[in-house]
């Protein structure tokens, strides 16, 4: 597959980001984790996909998201979010916000039930993003704009709901070999001509622990190679700490432990895209391609389990979003032959079809002192799988 080409100042970007790199290998003895990697390709200040100023969602960007597609996956998710801050508390949080165009879906939509919470954060690690948010906010819904702030980092407490779509897949993730030999973690080295290359070592201290504890049987031939994402599991286990009585809402593309280290799937899930171009070389233009791993939502809910939280309900997006009302949103949008509604009903067959993001994307929820069922959860809920 050919890949558009970058534009002489993308790649003077990237070059710079090589070289960060090249001198963080060479500072830590000739090899880094590719957590490491991943997160300076992706994070890097000025430099890294993120943080690096280049177009990311939408049409003109890298990949599309669920928002991007339509405003009624907001508008369905808000009945969730909803019942959480009945629940709870009236506040929201958002992390990693991309566009700000699910920040505006749902706080119309909550508008429109009366349900509007008296505060709305955003937690957006990308000074380019924030900016866009705000515009966005300013553009879609000016008379709410003024019920969003920006933290800086997580909250010393929180009561209410976090939302995070497709937050999970962009935390760094250790690459693990499993040898007839051992385990071995698969690091970053220089390679020639000024790039970069694989190289192996034997798996050590937390890293090693956890690629153990999935006992995955060492082939007698060959390797398996899979990712762990380390990250995502401090990462909840921060907001555990933090969350007084609500719930987390995570959407994400992945699957429960069974399937995401199935034999078949031996080379991993690490993807990479370059304008709506998907690949599998994280070494290709640094800093302008997105790097991203499935999420193993089993490890999602043994995080949330082993720092307190309950596992309130497990199931792919389709479902959610069914059982969140997104058919009645949709109706909305009558008449039936009207170009507006074509259009959106187009988007509900993508966001709910069995082959495209309904089955491969799921909804988790890890929460605190939450007495009901959720209503996303009420039919097709998948708790057992994990």
């Amino acid at each position: 597959m050919k890949l558009p080409q970058p534009s002489p100042e993308a790649l003077e970007q990237s070059d710079r980001l090589v070289a960060r790199l090249h001198s963080l290998i060479d500072a830590q003895g000739g090899w880094i984790s590719f957590a490491t990697y991943m997160a300076e390709a992706l994070y890097a200040p000025g430099l890294g996909y993120y943080s690096g100023g280049a177009r990311k969602f939408g049409p003109g960007g890298d990949f599309i998201t669920a928002p991007e597609l339509t405003p009624l996956f907001g508008q369905a998710l808000a009945a969730q979010v909803q019942q959480v801050m009945a629940l709870s508390a009236p506040h929201i949080i958002e992390a990693g916000a991309g566009t700000g165009l699910l920040a505006a879906d749902l706080l119309l939509e909550l508008e429109h039930r009366g349900a509007l919470p008296e505060s709305y954060a955003i937690l957006e690690v990308s000074g380019e993003l924030r900016e866009r948010q705000f515009d966005t906010l300013a553009s879609k819904a000016p008379h709410l704009a003024n019920r969003v702030s920006w933290l800086d980092g997580m909250p010393e407490r929180f009561s209410g709901a976090l939302v995070a779509n497709e937050v999970l897949d962009v935390m760094p993730v250790h690459l693990i070999a499993w040898r007839p030999d051992g385990i071995f973690e698969r690091g970053v080295a220089r390679g020639e001509a000024g790039g970069f290359a694989w190289a192996d070592k034997p798996a050590t201290g937390r890293v090693a622990e956890a690629a153990a504890a999935l006992e995955i049987p060492l082939p007698e031939e060959g390797e398996y190679v899979s990712e762990l994402n380390l990250a995502g599991r401090a990462w909840i286990a921060e907001w555990a700490a933090r969350l007084e009585t609500g719930a987390l809402l995570l959407v994400d593309y992945g699957y429960p432990r069974a399937e995401y280290y199935l034999a078949s799937r031996s080379t991993g899930t690490l993807l990479c895209y370059f304008r709506h171009h998907a690949h599998g070389d994280p070494f290709l233009w640094p800093g302008l391609n997105d790097i991203t791993a499935f999420v193993d939502f089993t490890a999602v809910a043994e995080a949330g389990f082993d720092a307190g939280l309950d596992v309130l309900g497990y199931a792919d997006q389709a479902n959610l979003l069914f059982n969140c009302g997104i058919l009645e949103c949709l109706a909305r949008r009558a008449p039936e032959e009207g170009a507006d509604y074509i259009r959106a009903a187009k988007a509900v067959q993508r966001l709910t079809g069995p082959h495209e993001m309904g089955e491969l994307f799921k909804v988790i929820a890890l929460g605190r002192n939450i007495d009901q069922p959720l209503i996303g959860f009420l039919r097709g809920d998948r708790l057992h799988t994990l």
